[in-house]
């Protein structure tokens, strides 16, 4: 017998989709940084200071090229939350097992893409406000409380074994979290003498030529990127949720067929033991 053939089937969450994706993805973020760190200008700007005096340079310099990784980063983490909060709404209104799977990726990945927008944002923090975090500064609390609802979110998913009641409630934490997504997105416009950050700078059109063009190209690649662990993370939920369900009910069955046959054999047993008597 072939190698091949005599190999048992290994469940796998892996395909030519997500190979091609994850390839693709790769190769993004590669260009991603060479236009972030080589091709891009830093951020300078002259300030005329009057005829006598020299003009001023102002900017973030270097600094400015780690928000083509920080912004496209802190869209996703919208993307996947509001994401969340669209499954938890399907799965309280149609109990689709399918959505719950989806908003539980879509969690996960998104507790991620929170993290390192905290970490890249607290790196970029350092050199342009001289402080890594601002204790009070209403955008980083904000999305610091995001960041915690999340990991509850899915640290309470870890407490339920029935799926549907682990779905109902999940559901329900989801959404309570998603009311933060605009306070987040918005904390800046609504509380603005309380935060260090600047307004969105492509809202303001402040950023055009090869700044724009490699900021939208780093969501892109973002985007790739959420998509792909998307998918693996969905994938490895529905081996979860099938181990749960099919796998609980095959054992059922196969239990239920020992105990059947170990009543014949029972049976079969004191018959002969009946009949061996009478003669």
């Amino acid at each position: 017998m072939s190698t091949a053939l005599s190999r048992p089937h290994v469940a796998s969450t892996s395909s030519k989709l997500t190979l091609v994706l994850g390839v693709a993805s790769l190769l993004g973020l590669a260009v991603l940084l060479v236009f972030s760190f080589v091709l891009t200008d830093p951020d300078q700007r002259v300030f005329e200071r009057g005829a006598d005096l020299e003009p001023l340079l102002t900017g973030q310099g270097d600094a400015v090229r780690l928000l083509y990784v920080h912004f496209p980063v802190a869209m996703v983490t919208y993307i996947a939350f509001t994401l969340n909060a669209i499954g938890s709404i399907a799965v309280l209104w149609k109990k689709s097992t399918w959505w719950d799977n989806t908003a539980a990726a879509a969690a996960e990945v998104g507790v991620l893409f929170c993290g390192l927008t905290l970490a890249t944002g607290s790196i970029w923090g350092r050199p342009i406000w001289n402080t890594w975090w601002k204790w009070g500064d209403v955008r980083l609390m904000t999305t610091t409380i995001l960041f915690l609802i999340f990991i509850g979110y899915l640290a309470y998913r870890r407490t339920m074994s029935d799926s549907r009641v682990r779905a109902k409630r999940s559901a329900v934490v989801g959404l309570i979290g998603a009311i933060n997504i605009p306070i987040v997105y918005k904390s800046v416009d609504w509380w603005q003498n309380r935060t260090l950050h600047q307004q969105s700078t492509l809202r303001n059109r402040s950023v055009e030529d090869l700044t724009l063009f490699t900021m939208i190209f780093g969501m892109v690649v973002f985007m790739a990127i959420f998509a792909w662990l998307m998918v693996h993370r969905f994938r490895i939920g529905w081996l979860e949720h099938q181990t749960e369900t099919v796998g609980l009910e095959a054992a059922i069955i196969e239990r239920r067929a020992q105990t059947s046959a170990a009543i014949s054999d029972a049976v079969t047993d004191s018959r002969s033991s009946a009949e061996t008597g009478s003669d």
